[in-house]
């Protein structure tokens, strides 16, 4: 856990340096770039969890400050197993390229602005669910809900701090990230 800390400490002291970088509650377009820990768990009442890594890159459109439209393309590597004797062999993994895009709702409030997504999209890769009450694998394209909450702070929204999480019905499970955006301007106006 402590070595959780030090990334968020890292990631957050490095939005600080970055002058010309702005999350959401302005208007134009961005490109967000989003790093974190992966998870991966089951839908079910099972004890498994997995962890792993993530990367996300969004192509931001934003017409207003509290209104913006997302596609984006990510990364998601996360699996476990269970450590009790009594169960062996209940796994859960996730493995896949992510697709799709999403809409966002931002309250734009000075120095921390909170915001929503969701929307739609594809996973392509492999999953497994290994539990007391699911056995499932497939590998190929699966149909994923995205659905993220998280905040944009600093005085111009520097950093963004959020929770994603995508729902893959077909497999029972979800798999998502803790991370840290931030975003880039594509035109300086």
């Amino acid at each position: 856990m402590s070595r959780l800390y030090f990334y968020l400490f890292v990631i957050l002291f490095s939005g600080t340096v970055f002058n010309r970088i702005y999350a959401q509650p302005n208007t134009g377009e961005f490109i967000n770039a989003s790093v974190g820990l992966g998870i991966v768990a089951p839908n079910d009442e099972s004890e498994i969890d997995g962890s792993g890594f993530y990367a996300q890159a969004e192509y931001v459109w934003a017409p207003r400050t509290w209104f913006g439209v997302r596609p984006y393309a990510g990364l998601i590597i996360a699996s476990g197993e269970s450590d009790e004797d009594e169960i062996q062999g209940l796994s859960i993994k996730s493995n896949a390229a992510l697709l799709g895009a999403k809409i966002r709702l931002v309250a734009p409030i000075p120095y921390v602005a909170p915001f929503i997504e969701s929307g739609v999209g594809m996973s392509i890769g492999s999953f497994e669910t290994h539990t007391e009450y699911t056995n499932l694998k497939k590998d190929g394209v699966l149909l994923h809900i995205p659905f993220t909450v998280g905040l944009a702070l600093g005085r111009r929204h520097k950093v963004e701090v959020k929770f994603t999480y995508y729902y893959h019905d077909a497999v029972d499970q979800f798999s998502g990230a803790a991370a840290f955006g931030l975003s880039f301007p594509i035109n300086n106006d």
